[in-house]
């Protein structure tokens, strides 16, 4: 997966959009930032989630943060392999380390996503 093909969250989830079909993850920036992943917790295939809202936690030796959903839906797919390593986060945010599929509720909400440009320029914004 190329991450400048893909939509941002300002919460640093990214997001692949193949038909009524949204693949989730957390950016290779989010994984550096969290350094030592312990456990990662994430809903059941059936849960709905709502833009903006908290859908998991992925839990590092620094802290414990939540994951938001990009975009709303319901969650159709979770990445099991994942939830039993967490260190595929971080070999591979884009591709092993996606959390969920999500089968989106209202396509007009990517259109809030950023793109790969406003995204990286969020993140040199953020580290100064």
């Amino acid at each position: 997966m190329d991450p400048a093909q893909l939509r941002y969250a300002p919460t640093h989830e990214w997001v692949d959009i193949q038909g009524d079909t949204a693949t989730v993850g957390i950016s290779r920036f989010a994984v550096d930032q969290l350094t030592d992943l312990l456990t990662i917790e994430l809903p059941s295939v059936g849960t709905h989630v709502v833009a903006g809202k908290s859908f998991g936690e992925v839990e590092s030796v620094k802290s414990v943060n939540d994951v938001y959903a990009p975009i709303s839906g319901e969650v159709v797919a979770v990445n099991e392999p994942l939830a039993a390593n967490v260190q595929l986060l971080s070999e591979d945010p884009y591709a092993k380390g996606w959390l969920v599929k999500i089968k989106v509720a209202d396509p007009a909400e990517a259109d809030k996503l950023l793109d790969y440009a406003a995204y990286e320029k969020k993140i040199a914004e953020d580290e100064h």
